[in-house]
């Protein structure tokens, strides 16, 4: 397998665009979780591409350090996603007491639920007094 390549989102490429309620949401989600860190998935409709939809969903590893999609949860998400007429373009998860930034088990483990590196990645950092988000795209 190659070396996988993290590229945050600038404006150099693509720009994740998203409600201020769905950014409220994640961070809200994010809060209600610790001492866990935080998972979910997001979705656009079909005539738009700025993400106006935020899926919360259980950490599976019910960890501070580590978060897991439920298979069943997600492959759930995915056909009412669809059924919808929306399309999943990305996945959040929180990090409780470090940067916005993706850990090596982050890109390690994003290929388990974005084979193909599709989807953005929205990290929010519980670090400091007030949240913050980061995007980026995983590949390889």
């Amino acid at each position: 397998m190659g070396k996988a390549t993290v590229r945050e989102n600038s404006n150099v490429g693509p720009v994740m665009r998203m409600t201020p309620e769905v950014r409220t949401e994640m961070f809200a989600h994010a809060l209600r979780a610790l001492p866990s860190e935080a998972c979910g998935m997001f979705s656009t409709g079909a005539a738009t591409s700025r993400v106006d939809y935020f899926h919360a969903m259980q950490n599976a590893a019910d960890s501070a350090v580590l978060f897991v999609l439920d298979p069943q949860e997600m492959l759930d998400l995915e056909r009412d996603v669809e059924r919808s007429g929306r399309s999943l373009v990305g996945v959040m998860h929180s990090h409780t007491n470090t940067s916005p930034y993706p850990s090596p088990t982050d890109v390690r483990d994003s290929a388990r639920f974005d084979p193909f590196g599709t989807f953005l990645h929205v990290i929010v950092s519980l670090r400091d007094a007030e949240p913050v988000l980061r995007c980026f795209q995983i590949a390889g």
